[in-house]
């Protein structure tokens, strides 16, 4: 039973010198931390020039657990070891608390760091991470595991409110400024190891004590770090937190404003989650509300976000949404007839749609434009609520993440049961319940005629609960009466055609012509050129049967570039160079061994009878891959020829290349998931005059992360968190 757990950066805008003027202050006991029963300087040590002062105590907590527990575990408090380390040259103070009691059944493990802001140098930042490991506790590992959030939560939120009273106190008495510490002009003497009891700590009992949030984080706000790999958390280097730029840690002033209020154990996994997607995309990371909303669609547990977050990038990568607004035309017959659009917002600062679905042509539209345009035009309109959903954040000056939806049915009727037109729509549910999760904040039904129920047995199934749970519906003219519309939108707003004072500019929709209406056939290669309209590609990876791309360079000094996330499972990524052709494959190679297997592409170059080292040979070290990564890279050829990319089912060790099996080898492993991998790709050749402005592009955009084009990353989810770590070699990999 291990948790893990990380608090966001939080500021004190004042010297580093007066908050740790403050921080003494909490010692021996701090009145703010009833809990906080004692603590006694067991060792202290100063470096000869006093620049580093280390010092440890052993600190008593009265937890508040059920008595029934303490009296099992035999003992009234707990007890932590504190080990404080402060640099006064570099200007930190490291933390590091570790339980005593209990240490065979329980971990308790906390860093914290205080130091300079890295950009305001009057300003002081303070991080923590902790872990808690329950190994064994007579039974009662729930319990003890809820003690311990309960006090995690309770500390990290007073924790800064503490420092801050202490603060005032200094100032009440006059203190505003402790000067920094400067070399001494000669040297003194280094004082023997200390023992001081400044206060008395009540007698150990001889038992250990129950594990709860060490004395650190009752004092400095600090809490136990959730694990879910066992291992105990390591405290962030003093070079790591000094080198990570603002946007690269959160704040926590800055997630209150932009986020809003998160409880401790919320904004760990928003903390989590989000150094994990830099580790795997660096420079293409989505911004923290994108991130925070799918961890709200799964109750903040981590990998099922990370999960359904991971194909939301992929989808959006391989659909270029990022751009959407700027590619996306609405034909002429949406613009007339499509009865949506943007009004104003509601009593909350949401931005506020309007969909007059009652007046809406579902069949005509369906008929005149197909399935995959009417799509486009609700994600171009979901795309647009994002954009809107930021620019309230900024007017009302409250994080505002979702919008609210209005719907009025009057005038629908069986005509819009039309089957297709049903069946466009579920898509559309589908899809936008996939990518945008946690975007509509409250859908107000109007008008809702009888055949309504029939409408809402066959979609509601296909609606997520949470999502049904903000859905309210008038019928008739409820709406207009008390805890109707004015109870959620300014009268003044309230449409015209509701009785409102507001000009409202939704079309009014009507029938579309039918001479609009397009053949089936026309709808059909419509939809495909729109569903396949992209620069990826997708391949399927068998164990035993990789997927390969060759790619023929006639000058030397070409830069050959990728860009390839990982959907499924984990992969090897190689370059290879030879200077045959590869013979092409064979076509339904798999088909005619009585295997079917819709949409799959594994194409397999490298023939089986070819040596490594004399066919071909590697020119690049492999690469793997794991599920979720987002891969960006390039290679200088040296050498004219054919250049095969490859990936490979991670199992097979690298040196095999030379012997891969082929289709008769892999027949027993297709239907097997676990043996499948899939990746999506998109792979260009620039030429060395192009590589080089290309780099010069990118560097003054103020990132070498890769040589992705601009068909890559993610423009309007991005937040400014670009890593650099471009080799100038002749040949890169980079794997973010």
């Amino acid at each position: 039973m291990v948790q893990k757990y990380q608090s966001p950066v939080r500021v004190y805008k004042r010297p580093f010198e007066l908050v740790m003027a403050a921080y003494e202050r909490r010692f021996p006991t701090c009145h703010l931390i009833p809990m906080f029963v004692a603590s006694d300087v067991v060792n202290e040590e100063v470096s000869e020039d006093g620049s580093v002062h280390k010092i440890e105590r052993r600190c008593a907590l009265d937890v508040d657990a059920p008595r029934l527990l303490k009296r099992i575990a035999g003992v009234e408090y707990v007890y932590f070891n504190q080990k404080n380390t402060l640099n006064k040259r570099e200007r930190t103070l490291h933390i590091e608390s570790r339980n005593e009691s209990f240490s065979n059944r329980v971990i308790v493990h906390e860093t914290c760091c205080y130091s300079v802001h890295p950009e305001k140098d009057d300003w002081t930042c303070f991080e923590q991470t902790a872990s808690l490991d329950i190994k064994s506790f007579f039974g009662f590992e729930s319990t003890v595991e809820k003690i311990a959030m309960k006090q995690y939560a309770s500390s990290i939120n007073k924790g800064k409110e503490i420092i801050e009273f202490y603060l005032n106190e200094l100032e009440v008495e006059g203190v505003v400024h402790v000067p920094r510490w400067n070399p001494p002009t000669r040297s003194l003497p280094r004082p023997t190891s200390l023992s001081t009891s400044p206060a008395v700590i009540p007698k150990h009992t001889g038992v250990p004590a129950l594990c709860a949030p060490d004395a650190s984080d009752a004092k400095d706000g600090t809490g136990v770090e959730a694990k879910q790999d066992g291992a105990v958390v390591q405290a962030d280097s003093l070079t790591e937190i000094l080198a990570g730029t603002p946007e690269d840690k959160l704040d926590a002033d800055y997630i209150k404003r932009y986020l809003g209020d998160l409880t401790p154990l919320q904004e760990s996994c928003l903390i989590r989650l989000r150094k994990w997607l830099q580790e795997t995309h660096k420079g293409k990371i989505p911004k923290d509300e994108h991130i925070l909303r799918f961890l709200r669609a799964r109750d903040f547990n981590i990998d099922k976000a990370r999960e359904i977050l991971c194909q939301s990038l992929t989808w959006r990568k391989q659909h270029q949404v990022d751009y959407l607004l700027e590619t996306w035309n609405s034909p002429q017959v949406l613009q007339d007839f499509y009865t949506g659009g943007w009004h104003h917002h509601d009593r909350d600062g949401r931005p506020l749609y309007i969909l007059r679905l009652g007046q809406m042509d579902t069949k005509g539209l369906v008929r005149a434009l197909g399935e995959e345009s009417l799509l486009r035009h609700v994600l171009s309109i979901n795309e647009e609520g994002l954009r809107r959903c930021e620019e309230n954040t900024k007017v009302f000056g409250r994080p505002i993440s979702c919008w609210t939806c209005l719907v009025d049915l009057e005038g629908l009727n069986m005509r819009h049961l039309w089957r297709p037109g049903v069946k466009a729509l579920l898509r559309i549910i589908e899809v936008v319940e996939a990518n945008y999760p946690e975007t509509l904040g409250r859908l107000l039904i109007l008008r809702a005629p009888r055949v309504f129920p029939v409408l809402w047995t066959l979609v509601s199934p296909f609606i997520d609960e949470n999502t049904r749970k903000k859905f309210l519906i008038y019928a008739g003219n409820d709406y207009q009466g008390p805890g109707g519309l004015v109870d959620y939108i300014d009268k003044e707003i309230i449409p015209d055609f509701l009785g409102g004072e507001s000009m409202c500019e939704v079309p009014e929709g009507g029938l579309v012509p039918k001479s609009m209406y397009r053949t089936p056939e026309e709808l059909e290669n419509e939809d495909v050129r729109l569903w396949t309209e992209t620069i990826y590609q997708s391949a399927s990876i068998f164990k035993g049967a990789p997927h390969e791309l060759v790619i023929e360079i006639i000058d030397a000094a070409s830069v050959i570039t990728w860009d390839f996330d990982v959907c499924k499972g984990d992969i090897i990524f190689n370059i290879y160079h030879s200077k045959r052709a590869p013979q092409p494959p064979r076509k339904d190679a798999l088909g005619a061994h009585g295997i079917t297997s819709p949409g799959l592409n594994n194409v397999q170059l490298i023939d089986k009878s070819w040596t490594l080292g004399q066919d071909y040979s590697m020119v690049e070290s492999p690469l793997t891959c794991k599920e979720g990564e987002s891969v960006q890279g390039s290679h200088i050829t040296r050498w004219p020829g054919f250049y095969i990319l490859q990936w490979k089912f991670h199992s097979m060790p690298a040196c095999s290349a030379t012997n891969l099996p082929r289709v008769d080898d892999v027949l027993a492993t297709l239907q097997m998931s676990t043996h499948k991998c899939k990746v999506m790709y998109y792979t260009e050749v620039l030429g060395s005059e192009d590589f080089r402005t290309a780099c010069c592009d990118v560097q003054s955009l103020g990132s070498m992360t890769s040589l992705e084009s601009s068909h890559s990353g993610f423009s309007q989810l991005s937040a400014a968190t670009v890593s650099s770590n471009h080799s100038q070699s002749s040949s890169m990999i980079s794997s973010c």
